[in-house]
Formats: structure tokens, sequence, C-alpha cells
């Protein structure tokens, strides 16, 4: 499986759910910090469709998850 690419922040309490999710179910990932560097965080708000919400999770194919849930997760990944 490509590898899911998450937008997020160390801050956030949704990045670090979404992140131990993917971790517990074997899911390699990519982290990009939105916090710390401009660039990434306007490709989340344009991935996003103009949404400022995170983590922004970018699935093997390009579908996009914002602000997933662990259901959504494992809909998406199951």
């Amino acid at each position: 499986m490509e590898n899911v690419i998450v937008y997020g922040a160390d801050w956030c309490g949704d990045c670090r759910r979404a992140k131990a999710w993917l971790r517990r179910a074997g899911v390699g990932f990519t982290e990009i910090d939105v916090e710390h560097d401009e660039r990434a965080r306007a490709e989340a708000v344009d991935l996003a469709g103009g949404r400022k919400n995170i983590p922004v999770v970018v699935l093997p194919g390009g579908a996009v998850l914002v602000e997933p849930t662990n259901t959504e997760l494992e809909r998406a990944l199951g």
C-alpha cells in the first residue's frame, strides 16, 4: 500500500488520535507539520476544499479525508 499523508500539528488532538489509529492498524504514513510550514498549511487548506480543519489525510489514490473519525479511517483503509 502506498503511504498515507497526514497534514497536521503536534498540538492537535484529532491529529494525534488519527496517527495513533494509523500506527495501530499498521498503515504507513508521512506526517507533514502545517504549524511550521506555510506552504504545507496552504496545501492542506487547498486539499480540504478551503477548510482549515486538521488533520487532512490523503489516501493512496488521492482521496482526501478532513478531520476523519477512527471509523472513517477504518472504512477508507480497512
